[in-house]
């Protein structure tokens, strides 16, 4: 049960997994299209993976 709580209210590093949580809290199951759930899990994985994206806190600024 701690590592529920812990789990919920721990801040998500992955902003593409903040935004399916609040989009889902909006769209209901039967409003979904087919391949909702990849397309999710697509855009997670971008950010999960290393290399320098726009997304991640460590990106540094060219100018």
């Amino acid at each position: 049960m701690k590592k529920i709580l812990h789990r919920l209210r721990a801040p998500e590093d992955n902003p593409v997994r903040r935004a399916r949580r609040v989009v889902e809290a909006q769209v209901p199951p039967h409003r979904r299209g087919p391949g909702w759930d990849r397309h999710w899990r697509e855009l997670e994985a971008y950010l999960d993976e290393p290399g320098c994206w726009a997304g991640k806190a460590e990106t540094q600024d060219d100018r």
